[in-house]
């Protein structure tokens, strides 16, 4: 079988890829899993593609594309308080925005750990910002769980978005 070589940041076809991937991985976000034992569960994905476009190419992916693909994620998750994810992926995003020099060029266990706290602080956040606006305290147990099974599947997005960008994408 015969590769295909892309030019490496050819212009605007390489520039939406950091888009494109995030779009899809908010449609894999709202796929369920179905685990024995358990209900409906699913990883958000977006968070991967938003943490990993935000430390290696903040350029592609501005304030504004995460927040249309939020509220997106919000629609097809039929959440009744739209621009919740919205808002968490946009705090997601400032904040590894701002810690980014420590992530860039690092092994993929630094990444990992730095994902961990990421996905443990925006669900937090979710969990705050959803109790809030129902009027009562939440179970923790369902925001637990996504967050775990989030940060379990990471090895898998950040190797599926690492090859798209090398194939794509220079720096």
């Amino acid at each position: 079988m015969a590769r295909v070589m892309v030019p490496r940041d050819s212009g605007a076809p390489g520039r939406v890829v950091p888009f494109l991937s995030t779009f899809v991985f908010v449609l894999v976000s709202v796929v369920p899993l179905q685990l024995p034992g358990f209900a409906a569960v699913t990883p958000s994905f977006a968070l991967m593609a938003v943490a990993h476009w935000t430390i290696y190419r903040p350029d592609l992916l501005p304030q504004s594309a995460v927040f249309a693909l939020g509220l997106l994620l919000d629609l097809l998750n039929g959440t009744p308080y739209v621009g919740t994810m919205a808002l968490t992926l946009l705090v997601a995003r400032t904040a590894v925005l701002t810690q980014r020099r420590h992530f860039v060029n690092r092994d993929f266990t630094v990444m990992w750990l730095g994902f961990l706290a990421l996905a443990s602080g925006t669900f937090a956040l979710l969990w705050a910002i959803v109790s809030l606006l129902n009027g009562h305290i939440l179970g923790t147990r369902p925001f637990l769980f996504e967050a775990a099974l989030t940060v379990a599947c990471y090895p898998v997005g950040s190797y599926l978005l690492a090859r798209l960008h090398r194939a794509f994408l220079r720096g």
